[in-house]
């Protein structure tokens, strides 16, 4: 018998982005996986894994059931967005922790956020849902422009584009409706209010209906019209904290959330809080490290503490600050080259990680045909004392960086 709590994660993710989680997790859990392809990476925190077809909801309830009889499993986590509604619908079937599956779709769909939210009062978007390009014209005659499409269920600011006036509309139904039909859960567009201030992102622990907002992070967007996060910073002195949790917090309860951790995304409109969508999982892009660079907080821990029905500690112990640049070169093409002055890299402790994602003769695919998977070479991380100090530092570090590429022939 495991001498600690025994936890299955669903779809552990990529060692580059969510290599961090697994980690932090087996610190005080032994893991079993759900995952897709055999382990490579994740061995050294595992303790046994099952290899399945992840989007297959029969096989994956069936594989996890199969695990359940193997092992005293304590709890079921999944911080892959993609997998929300299936991890919930396991941990009900083996009677472990969980929101319930409904509350998991309604993370899943913005359209059902953007209604929950209007009934729950909490300011967000007027927004429309559209199948067809006509269905799109008629919702931007009712909202005004400018407006934003986006896919109704998919991640990732894939399909996602701002237009001013009515002759961009085709064009960008189409872009959006790409987007969405990638989605297995939904394939509609939603046509909505274009909410103009700076992004944040408010990073959430709920535990028994009861939210907390442990860090705010403040985000860099690539060129209009698309909606490209471009970097991160974290700041666990950050002022706009205290002002963003209410909003945060109103939004996980109006969604029906009781347990988890949540990457809540906002714009400050005339400096109030309007929100974009809540993803019931740990933000995407290292967030959950800078989090812990800055305060000390550890989210996966906090999510599988979640998952296991136990409360998780969410004391800061640090009062820093983390940041993170994706590494975009100036145009779309094959790379040609990458590196970071080695020099500058061994003698700056600040710098914590320098990681490249992109391969020397690898294409690289700028939006609009591109995304954020076909788009980055990589990204670095910094760490300073406050906000000021690691955006100056992430501006020096890209000084010293070149990725470069050559135009497609």
């Amino acid at each position: 018998m495991p001498s600690r709590p025994l936890v299955l994660v669903v779809a552990p993710g990529d060692e580059t982005y969510r290599g961090y989680c697994l980690e932090q997790v087996a610190t005080a859990y032994d893991v079993v996986l759900l995952t897709d392809t055999e382990p490579s990476w994740e061995k050294p925190y595992i303790v046994d894994h099952t290899v399945v077809d992840l989007h297959d909801t029969t096989d994956l309830l069936a594989a996890g059931r199969a695990v359940a009889e193997r092992h005293d499993l304590a709890g079921v986590v999944t911080w892959s967005e993609w997998h929300l509604v299936p991890t919930a619908r396991l941990a009900r079937a083996l009677g472990l922790p969980s929101n319930s599956v409904e509350v998991m779709r309604g993370c899943r769909n913005k359209a059902t956020a953007r209604t929950l939210f209007a009934r729950h009062g909490v300011p967000s978007a007027a927004a429309m849902t559209a199948r067809t390009l006509l269905e799109a014209g008629l919702a931007t005659m009712t909202i005004g422009y400018p407006v934003v499409l986006k896919p109704s269920a998919f991640a990732g600011s894939i399909g996602v584009i701002r237009i001013d006036r009515p002759e961009q509309l085709p064009d960008a139904f189409d872009f959006a409706a790409a987007g969405a039909i990638q989605s297995r859960e939904d394939s509609s567009v939603l046509v909505e209010e274009y909410l103009d201030g700076p992004e944040v992102s408010v990073e959430c622990v709920t535990h028994h209906g009861a939210t907390t907002a442990v860090a705010v992070t403040r985000k860099s967007l690539g060129p209009a019209p698309y909606f490209e996060e471009t970097g991160h910073t974290v700041d666990a002195t950050d002022p706009l904290l205290a002002q963003v949790a209410p909003v945060a917090a109103a939004a996980v309860k109006a969604l029906g959330i009781t347990d988890g951790v949540q990457h809540v995304e906002m714009r400050l409109v005339d400096g109030r809080p309007r929100l974009i969508e809540v993803n019931a999982r740990i933000g995407g892009d290292m967030i959950g490290h800078l989090v812990r660079l800055a305060t000390g907080i550890d989210l996966p821990k906090a999510a599988a503490d979640l998952a296991c029905g136990h409360t998780p500690d969410l004391t800061p112990t640090r009062r820093e600050a983390a940041g993170i640049r994706m590494l975009y070169p100036a145009a779309s093409g094959t790379l040609t080259e990458r590196r970071i002055n080695q020099p500058f890299a061994a003698h700056t402790p600040w710098l914590r990680q320098v990681q490249w994602t992109r391969q020397i003769g690898e294409p690289i695919l700028l939006p609009p045909h591109g995304d954020l998977y076909t788009a980055r070479a990589g990204f670095y991380i910094v760490t300073g004392r406050d906000t000021a100090e690691v955006t100056d530092r992430l501006d020096t570090a890209a000084d010293e960086i070149t990725v470069t590429t050559e135009a497609t022939r």
